[in-house]
């Protein structure tokens, strides 16, 4: 007879739900006897939600989970995203002067015969377009508020790299519809405590179900963390000396008229101390103010929100306060339990590393953990490329604060060595002397290409030495990006056309 061995996923949300739609799809539970997947989440708490993005990696997710992406736009009043605008990074506006660079899902485009990064980087400083007009079209289909593909393009298919915004509570649900559809119990109660044993967990006790017991037991219950930091006390690795940014207001704002245009990218507009983000759905924008507690008082964000075009005095009133500590758990996998999504760490409020750190995880459960073996076979294996993605998130998170040259003190702090982890020090040194390559990274362990160092490094003015002087070319090989560009604006339907005929159909 065969052993029926169960999953029980605490905590619902996107880390809740994503997690069990990709075991039951990938363990195919709903056509098998041997494994049950249960997830038990709460109605009276809620998601937190901010930052309400993805990665390009989300397609391949809702792909796979077998998710109509045009249901998924219109039940998550979705929009493309193609990248993420960087407004004041590099200097605070002054006397009207700003500075801003784009940060396009697409590579470089590959020039024959030559690099266009090095041809760029070769060209006189002062003439040169930005870096990332001048290597892709994509910056130029979105400032000219374009939409990544044609009405007529496939499911999850286009000319271009793009991800989406969406509202995360809406995201949750539809999730949730699809994990009961590929067999997973949901149960509605509230946990009131878990016990700990020799193997991790040894049971959860409900308030209205009572005692339960798995094998293998997922803690998605956010920042509380009751499994791995409760039960099992992991200890939580802080990274805050290196990212200070440690609170976020979040509110919703509506957009002046219907047919406002639609912005196909994020919008991340730095500030005194932290930065904004502004990101369009469909009927909506969704704004939020980070900023570090040590630098700037909770009065003073809530003027900074309130002056941001579009949210007012009545808006920041509303926004929520979210106070985090930026980090990871020392171990996310700890005998029968594994954390995933806010429990396993919190480095930045926007949903998109969040939700790529979930994607991780959740695709390593699923091929690491076997039911006919011990539950904790693979942890070790697991938590050595969790832990590892978290630090060169941090990385690459610090990348775009210690190159900045505004002079506020959030912003010099940033720039000192003692707050560079060792690590992006290192890799600094190395790319003064060349690009970033995808020689630097490991990919199981790498949530961003070695081009995307590229575009944040080369927005924010850093300066690379060419290995030796460069031969004169007759050829100009960025005519053809510019070309394409120009091609893709005609070709291209406008975003808010494209978002309104999908949600037509």
């Amino acid at each position: 007879m065969t052993e029926l061995r169960s999953i029980l996923i605490i905590g619902g949300g996107t880390a809740g739900w994503l997690t069990a739609c990709y075991l039951a799809r990938y363990l195919d539970i709903a056509r098998r006897r041997d494994v049950t997947i249960t997830l038990v989440e709460s109605p009276a708490i809620g998601t937190i939600g901010v930052g309400e993005g993805g990665f390009p990696t989300m397609r391949t997710t809702l792909q796979f989970l077998g998710i109509d992406e045009h249901t998924f736009i219109r039940k998550t009043a979705a929009t493309f995203k193609q990248g993420i605008r960087f407004d004041h990074w590099l200097s605070a506006p002054r006397e009207g002067r700003t500075s801003n660079f784009f940060h396009p899902f697409e590579a470089p485009l590959y020039a024959q015969d030559e690099s266009l990064v090095a041809r760029w980087l070769a060209q006189d400083p002062a003439k040169r377009p930005p870096f990332a007009e001048a290597v892709t079209i994509q910056q130029r289909v979105a400032a000219g508020a374009r939409g990544p593909k044609a009405p007529g393009d496939g499911d999850y298919d286009a000319p271009l790299s793009y991800a989406y915004h969406f509202d995360a509570e809406r995201l949750a649900a539809v999730l949730a519809a699809r994990g009961i559809e590929l067999g997973v119990e949901r149960i509605d109660d509230r946990l009131l405590a878990a016990e700990a044993g020799p193997e991790g967990i040894a049971h959860l006790r409900f308030e209205r179900t009572g005692t339960r017991e798995a094998d293998l037991y997922i803690d998605c219950t956010g920042l509380h963390a009751e499994l791995i930091g409760g039960a099992l006390a992991e200890p939580f690795v802080s990274v805050r000396r290196y990212l200070f940014t440690d609170r976020a207001l979040a509110c919703r704002v509506p957009y002046d008229q219907p047919s406002a245009e639609l912005p196909s990218h994020t919008v991340a507009a730095a500030h005194e101390a932290g930065w904004l983000w502004d990101i369009a759905l469909r009927d909506r924008r969704g704004v939020g103010c980070v900023y570090s507690s040590d630098h700037l008082d909770d009065a003073r964000a809530h003027a900074i929100l309130a002056a941001h075009p579009g949210v007012g005095a009545a808006g920041a009133d509303d926004a929520r306060l979210i106070c985090y500590d930026p980090g990871y758990r020392a171990r996310h996998w700890v005998g029968n339990c594994v954390a995933v999504g806010l429990a396993a760490g919190f480095v930045e409020p926007l949903e998109a590393t969040g939700i790529v750190m979930i994607e991780a995880a959740a695709a390593m459960i699923a091929e690491f953990w076997t039911p006919n073996g011990p539950s904790d076979a693979s942890a070790a294996r697991f938590n050595a490329l969790m832990i590892a993605r978290y630090e060169n998130l941090l990385n690459f998170l610090k990348l775009h604060y210690c190159l900045s040259r505004r002079d506020e003190p959030f912003w010099r702090t940033n720039t000192d060595l003692q707050s560079i982890p060792p690590a992006l020090q290192e890799l600094l040194e190395r790319w003064r002397w060349r690009a970033p390559s995808r020689f630097d990274f490991a990919l199981d362990s790498e949530t961003f290409a070695f081009f995307s160092y590229q575009y944040i490094l080369y927005g924010m003015g850093f300066k690379t030495r060419l290995p030796g002087p460069q031969a004169a070319k007759m050829t100009d090989p960025f005519a053809k990006v510019r070309a394409y560009g120009e091609q893709a604006l005609r070709d291209l339907p406008l975003h808010r056309d494209l978002i309104d005929r999908i949600n037509a159909t």
